[in-house]
């Protein structure tokens, strides 16, 4: 069977914790379902890798773990899934695209809060979004955190480029 068809959990085990894979697998379908996007995931790395996109939405989370959620996309991603989301037809990076990203990264950070609520893994408490416009950036990690990488290609056939049709969910947590 290949990893298109098995559940993400079950593709990516050993490679990170199960718990943490599911919550950004299920929340990110359930968000980019709400811009009338789809992307499936191809990757799951219990290391930092390098983000392909220019756009980073990033949210501080704290409760029983303390630690960041980033969402990282290409601007041609970024554009559809605002798109979507607002109903509107923006085709640049915009005021509204930039706000719009930080929505849906608030929206992923959500989705995976709930999927994590009662879990070892559960926060109760964000911060508002932070997004990051550009490349070239390093985020440095402390030892000791619970990383979690989540690389989705999103069902894009007009994009040329692969880098345009990745999405990144990152997780650092902390057990407090």
């Amino acid at each position: 069977m290949s990893t298109a068809t098995m559940e993400p959990t079950a593709a990516f085990a050993g490679f990170a914790e199960p718990r943490l894979v599911k919550a950004v697998c299920d929340s990110v379908d359930s968000a980019l379902g709400m811009c009338g996007l789809s992307a499936h995931c191809v990757g799951v790395s219990a290391v930092p890798t390098r983000e392909a996109g220019i756009i980073t939405g990033l949210i501080g989370v704290h409760g029983k773990v303390s630690g960041f959620i980033t969402v990282n996309m290409s601007q041609r991603m970024a554009v559809r899934a605002v798109n979507g989301l607002l109903q509107d037809s923006y085709t640049e990076l915009t005021n509204q695209v930039v706000d719009g990203a930080g929505e849906i990264t608030n929206i992923i950070v959500g989705g995976v809060k709930s999927s994590l609520a009662g879990s070892p893994w559960s926060f109760s408490h964000l911060t508002v979004p932070s997004v990051i416009i550009g490349k070239g950036y390093h985020i440095a990690y402390a030892r000791g955190l619970e990383f979690l990488n989540a690389t989705f290609e999103h069902d894009d056939v007009e994009a040329v480029m692969l880098e345009d049709r990745l999405m990144q969910v990152s997780i650092s947590l902390l057990k407090l």
